[in-house]
């Protein structure tokens, strides 16, 4: 049976093309962490893929990088790679363990996968809100903002990808804006309006966004007036298995117990 895709990737483009430069503030945050951490693995890296919507954002960057399109089928050649960078997709992703497992098979053994995405707490007062007007107003809910991955589901994902030492990390971040039409249209320069093929193709009445604007301010200002708002920035990373990577002790293969390992600190002289 096919799969059911959540997600309308040709709405997904379109927004892409609308995107302002002054929206792309998260895209840039994650690359520069991204970066960061690159730095701190002593490693170079030559042969190198970077997956994403928005390739300007990294051609600067690492100009000798192949960028590839964030498809359902990524255009990823077997064992061609040392680093893969999936770069703020998943979250939009029809099959994001599928996403994960084509990285793996692109790497070669010892290749790095790393990448970065929206997770679980994103948006989570928009959505509390919208949710609470649309329940008042119409007596149900339409999909308004997608789904994300919690860090939970998302470490899980690296281990069934086949990933050796894997490891899934967040950051929060928190905005504010003046008021509901502010956040949409950054969500609207930032490509991430909702593009769920269920979602609801007719026109959102005034009433409802007006509603939510109550139930936002009365639930979620800060002492500056303001709406508040959260980010979640996940980050994943892994590697391709190879022979002469450290490998986990075999459960009871360990013959000194914590307390006495403990003991046996205490009985060295000080300094």
């Amino acid at each position: 049976m096919a799969s059911i895709k959540l997600f309308n990737l040709k709405a997904r483009n379109l927004k892409r093309i609308r995107t302002k430069i002054d929206g792309m503030f998260l895209q840039v945050l994650a690359r520069d962490e991204i970066l960061e951490r690159l730095e701190d693995i002593n490693r170079s890296f030559e042969a190198i893929a970077i997956v994403t919507g928005f390739p300007e954002i990294w051609s600067q960057s690492l100009p000798k990088a192949n960028l590839i399109a964030d498809s359902d089928t990524l255009d990823l050649a077997q064992k061609e790679f040392d680093l893969i960078i999936h770069a703020m997709a998943l979250h939009h992703s029809n099959d994001l363990v599928g996403q994960v497992i084509q990285s793996t098979q692109a790497l070669k053994p010892d290749g790095l996968f790393i990448s970065s995405c929206f997770g679980g707490q994103t948006l989570a007062e928009l959505r509390a809100a919208l949710s609470t007007a649309e329940a008042e107003l119409c007596g149900g809910l339409s999909p308004r903002i997608s789904p994300m991955a919690e860090i939970r589901d998302l470490g899980a994902i690296l281990q069934r990808a086949g990933l050796a030492l894997p490891v899934a990390d967040n950051l929060n971040i928190s905005t504010s804006y003046r008021d509901l039409r502010h956040l949409m249209l950054d969500l609207r320069d930032m490509g991430e309006t909702n593009i769920m093929k269920s979602r609801s193709k007719s026109f959102t009445a005034r009433t409802l966004f007006n509603r939510a604007q109550e139930i936002y301010a009365a639930e979620f200002k800060n002492s500056d007036d303001r709406l508040m708002c959260t980010f979640e920035l996940m980050f994943l990373s892994g590697w391709a298995p190879h022979k002469n990577q450290p490998k986990p002790l075999r459960p009871g293969s360990v013959r000194k117990s914590l307390l006495a390992a403990l003991d046996e600190a205490k009985s060295y002289p000080g300094d």
